[in-house]
């Protein structure tokens, strides 16, 4: 018994062994929770294409949408756990948990973290003649006109859903929303003049706001960004702690080997050093994360953080999805 015990041990080392040298052999699939050529797209594709001259295999991206970004990430929880299937999605991951009455899988327990990858910031944004000039008028006006202000957002668990329902908690105001079915008809709408005021990614808002479609109130991060240098911050203008990103981080199946996830996470950080993604991800308003940042520590860390702050705002705005 104890040398079959013996044997059967010194197999498993042998095998992890092999993995960690053979891996990666073959093409990597990165699943994407939403269509091509939004933010969470676009960041996956410029980390995939540096990742895999790192790996030295093809990363190619895999769009699942559907469902708030909720399918993709329940497909590779019940992915085979061999590292050829991962997951890159954004806050959403979190909010999920509670938003989601039939999630389907958990994240914490059913995903294995790779690392965070960049935190897209977001702005306030109006239609072009909304009376309120700057951020501290926008709160003011809102709050005195809260039957009559429309904020739009991209539908439930959305990012701009998000970060209303943040900002209603924060100035202890509810108001009338209007939700999209996606950013792209909630920003026609407000350049339209059809909805009030939104706050989206800076992914989504810059070339709006450059090209003078919109009018641009402040930025939700904890300081100015180098994008919009102009801006102010939410806190600065008169709500103290107010910080809210579109955090974006990478997953494989639970109980996919160590190895892999090493290779992984150390792949991750150097496609984040790499000068083309800083470049391109500047020309979104963002950034990489720190290297200490794009660990599966840090990322375990900050969903359970994460999945801590949001879940008493979405319960107490009573906002549920089946």
């Amino acid at each position: 018994m104890f040398r079959k015990l013996a044997a059967a041990l010194a197999a498993l080392v042998a095998s992890t062994a092999v993995l960690a040298q053979d891996y990666p052999n073959r093409t990597i699939s990165i699943v994407v929770p939403f269509a091509a050529g939004g933010p969470t797209d676009t960041v996956t594709r410029l980390v995939a294409q540096s990742m895999s001259k790192t790996l030295g295999q093809s990363v190619i991206v895999e769009n699942v949408a559907g469902a708030g970004g909720t399918i993709g990430p329940k497909k590779v929880a019940a992915s085979k756990p061999d590292g050829y299937t991962l997951v890159l999605m954004h806050i959403g991951i979190s909010t999920s948990v509670t938003l989601y009455r039939n999630l389907g899988y958990n994240p914490q327990t059913d995903l294995a973290p790779i690392g965070l990858v960049t935190d897209v910031p977001m702005t306030f944004i109006a239609r072009k003649d909304f009376p309120p000039k700057d951020m501290k008028e926008l709160i003011a006006y809102v709050k005195a006109n809260k039957d009559k202000v429309t904020y739009a957002n991209a539908g439930v668990g959305a990012a701009s859903h998000l970060c209303g329902m943040l900002l209603m908690t924060a100035i202890q105001t509810d108001l009338t929303t209007v939700p999209y079915k996606g950013t792209g008809p909630a920003m026609t709408d407000l350049i339209g003049g059809q909805v009030d005021f939104m706050c989206d990614q800076t992914t989504n808002t810059i070339p709006q706001i450059k090209g003078g479609k919109v009018k641009a109130y402040a930025v939700t991060t904890a300081k100015r960004i180098k994008a919009l240098p102009e801006l102010p911050t939410v806190a600065e203008s008169g709500v103290p702690g107010f910080q809210v990103g579109i955090w974006h981080g990478m997953w494989a199946p639970k109980g996919t080997p160590q190895a892999a996830i090493d290779k992984l996470s150390a792949a991750l950080q150097t496609a984040l050093k790499d000068p083309l993604v800083v470049s391109k991800f500047a020309d979104l308003g963002t950034e990489p994360v720190p290297q200490d940042q794009a660990t599966p520590a840090a990322l375990a860390k900050h969903v359970k953080a994460e999945v801590e702050k949001w879940a008493p705002i979405i319960k107490k705005a009573g906002i549920y999805a089946d």
